[in-house]
């Protein structure tokens, strides 16, 4: 995504190192770099996540409205994508330079969430035809160091997961307006099941058969072409979307979509775990620290999540590694 000036002589260095199957960083074609995502980093939304994925750095927040849904769509609530790249992210998008990129971004992400598959969206039906519940989700691109649309991916459903909206009901009409009451019990809330949202893996294709995942930025520069395919929990290709100028063989994009396929149910899997595993944690401190704030607990940092594919994990500290 970043355009940085690398000479022939470090290209050909980069390249050729793929061809041995040892990346600059000592990965592999289908390793990922350390990730790192924490919940409930922004306490007035509904649901937030911040994703690092090595120095790419995502914050994604989810808002919830009332508002009315559409004519052909009366039962189903609304999900819009909102992305900006800030200009500390990348000199680059200063002024409006990253408009495009945030334009594909959003864009890649409204169509994965567009299938009723992906997400019920009738769950977010407060009244047919009247009133709906409207998500927000607002993507922050804080540093760019390669492979955003998987990070974001990765953010945008752990943030749902995150999601906690209190429950509303109807207590009467007012010159033919409803009128609602919130639930001022903080665990009388409506989640958001992300059993079956997809997340995105990409591969960069960086010599005429060969492709990597989670490429740096240096490794971008070097790849002419992209593909961004769309994986459920169950393995199934929701989407796929090829950016940049170039072409796949038959071959190497079947190559890239099988391995995007397994890849993908892996990170899946050991998402949502690791997600289940801190929240029942973080429910057993609260409770054996009642009335004590969990920011003030020693050795404990609130909805800190490392997630490591392939990797043994150690705990909730920094961990070096990679997937």
């Amino acid at each position: 995504m970043t355009d940085l000036n690398l000479s022939d002589a470090e290209k050909s260095y980069i390249v050729d190192g793929v061809k041995l199957g040892i990346r600059v960083d000592g990965r592999g074609r289908l390793d990922y770099r350390q990730l790192e995502i924490e919940t409930g980093v922004v306490s007035t939304a509904n649901g937030s996540a911040r994703v690092r994925l090595d120095r790419t750095d995502v914050l994604v927040t989810v808002k919830m409205e009332i508002e009315r849904p559409l004519p052909d769509q009366p039962e189903n609530g609304r999900i819009h994508f909102f992305v900006n790249c800030s200009a500390n992210a990348t000199p680059e998008f200063e002024g409006r330079g990253g408009d495009d990129l945030a334009t594909s971004l959003s864009a890649m992400m409204e169509r994965v969430y567009s299938s009723p598959h992906t997400l019920d969206r009738s769950k977010l039906c407060v009244v047919k035809g009247k009133h709906v519940r409207g998500l927000y989700i607002d993507i922050e691109i804080l540093e760019c160091g390669g492979n955003l649309f998987d990070a974001i991916s990765l953010g945008v459903k752990t943030a749902l997961w995150a999601t906690k909206m209190p429950k509303l009901y109807v207590t009467g009409e007012d010159g033919g307006e409803l009128e609602f009451s919130v639930s001022d019990n903080p665990h009388d809330i409506d989640r958001i099941d992300v059993s079956n949202a997809p997340i995105l893996i990409t591969h960069l294709r960086i010599t005429e058969n060969l492709t990597v995942v989670d490429p740096t930025p240096e490794e971008e520069c070097c790849g002419p072409v992209r593909v961004v395919v769309s994986v459920t929990p169950q393995g199934f290709i929701t989407a796929t979307q090829q950016f940049g100028s170039g072409t796949f063989n038959p071959q190497t994009l079947t190559a890239s979509l099988k391995s995007a396929r397994d890849l993908g149910q892996k990170i899946h899997n050991r998402l949502l775990r690791k997600l289940q595993q801190e929240e029942q944690m973080s429910d057993r401190q609260m409770q054996e620290f009642c009335g004590r704030h969990m920011d003030q607990i020693p050795g404990i940092r609130l909805r800190k999540v490392v997630i490591l594919p392939g990797v043994q994990p150690v705990g909730l500290a920094h961990v070096k590694g990679h997937i």
